[in-house]
């Protein structure tokens, strides 16, 4: 009895012991607010841009034909190389031509010396009129055969034209200054005009470059650059089929005044320079050029003039099923979630349309620890990302490429 008294009372001083001891009864501190690192929003400025799918088209294009029906020849062009205007092409059979020309020119001298004779006699008969001789009929008759000869003269000569015409038609010249292709008839075949092309010639510089529009893009470009200048408001550029950018720009010209109804599109040109893409010092025919006839092309329609944009650090822009935001530090150090809309954008620097304003702290390090609602601990975010946004407002003219939207994961989806 005495042991059992004994040892309730050793277990009543433990508890009071411990009911006494603050080490072993405290709470458990809370953890401090997660640092972040953030950054203003900035204005920066970009050249805005929209890309579109163009073909490159010559802006001549010759079918060359032959107008006399002739043997062909001697083919007097290298295939494939670039020509002038008037180089020699063909040369057919001159021979016939030669003869029926000289055939027509004999038949008018031969009508003008009768012609001679015919006005010999009218002036006697106009003589003889002032003497007892002299008829009034006679004189009439011989005026009308002048007449007529005179006539028959000029026929004679437009055929001697007409043969001059079809004799220079056997000497096939180009028209136009380009790239002449391959031939499709070989010499000692007959060519007429019922043969066909006889080889293609397409101009190399300038080049066209054509591209059909939405017509939802269209009226969103009218309303960017109709009071800026039109046409002259923008610049084209192009990537070639690699992926390489086009280093000439070119400039809009011309828009269909229709539009297509089997795409809901407007066609819309522009000419670009195509130079030779090295010196020809050795005066080979062939010069290379970067730009071909129907050849596929990217085309960049971009503003002159650059516009300024809010910008943030790609990184620190999130997605979800709802689309774009960020986290932005509000009042008394929360984070606060914005839905914001991306402009074009790079792979490092993300402009906004909407959501933000200027001077708005931006959460762009830490993003993996934060809710919203929650209260942090902000700081100036790393070297890396600040560099990046000096970069951004003093990027001048520079033009972004197109880049998806959402940039990085939720918190929710990085788990």
């Amino acid at each position: 009895m005495q042991f059992e008294r004994g040892l309730v009372g050793l277990l009543t001083a433990g508890l009071v012991a411990l009911a006494t001891c603050p080490a072993v009864w405290a709470q458990p501190a809370n953890p401090p607010p997660p640092a972040v690192g953030v950054v203003e929003v900035v204005k920066r400025p970009i050249t805005e841009s929209n890309e579109f799918l163009g073909r490159i088209e010559a802006v001549n294009r010759v079918n060359v034909v032959a107008r006399v029906t002739a043997f062909l020849d001697k083919r007097l062009f290298e295939e494939g190389a670039e020509i002038k205007t008037g180089a020699p092409l063909y040369m057919l059979e001159r021979g016939p031509f030669e003869a029926d020309l000289a055939a027509k020119k004999a038949q008018v001298a031969q009508l003008q010396a009768t012609l001679t004779n015919a006005q010999l006699t009218t002036e006697r008969q106009r003589t003889l009129l002032s003497g007892p001789a002299g008829q009034q009929s006679n004189y009439d008759a011989a005026i009308a055969n002048q007449k007529s000869l005179e006539a028959q003269v000029q026929a004679a000569e437009a055929q001697v034209q007409l043969s001059q015409i079809n004799l220079d038609y056997t000497d096939i010249r180009s028209p136009i200054d380009g790239r002449i292709g391959r031939t499709a008839v070989t010499e000692g075949n007959v060519v007429s005009p019922s043969s066909g092309t006889l080889t293609t010639i397409v101009s190399q510089d300038p080049m066209y470059v054509t591209f059909p529009i939405p017509v939802r893009e269209v009226l969103s470009l009218r309303a960017r650059y109709a009071t800026k200048g039109g046409y002259s408001a923008v610049v084209i550029r192009l990537k070639l089929p690699d992926g390489r950018t086009y280093q000439q720009v070119g400039h809009l010209n011309f828009a269909s005044n229709s539009i297509t109804q089997t795409t809901d599109t407007l066609l819309v040109r522009g000419t670009i320079p195509n130079p030779p893409l090295y010196a020809n010092t050795s005066g080979a025919p062939q010069t290379a050029r970067e730009l071909f006839d129907g050849e596929f092309v990217t085309v960049l329609l971009e503003g002159v003039e650059p516009v300024q944009v809010l910008a943030v650090p790609r990184s620190a822009v999130l997605s979800d099923q709802q689309g774009d935001y960020v986290m932005v530090v509000g009042a008394d150090n929360k984070a606060v979630q914005r839905r914001i809309h991306l402009g074009q954008s790079t792979a490092t620097i993300a402009s906004v349309t909407d959501g933000l304003s200027l001077g708005d702290k931006v959460i762009a390090e830490g993003l993996q620890r934060v809710r919203a609602g929650q209260v942090v601990t902000p700081g100036p975010a790393g070297t890396e990302i600040q560099s990046i946004m000096k970069q951004a407002q003093q990027a001048g003219t520079m033009s972004p490429a197109p880049a998806p939207a959402g940039g990085a994961k939720t918190p929710e989806g990085s788990k």
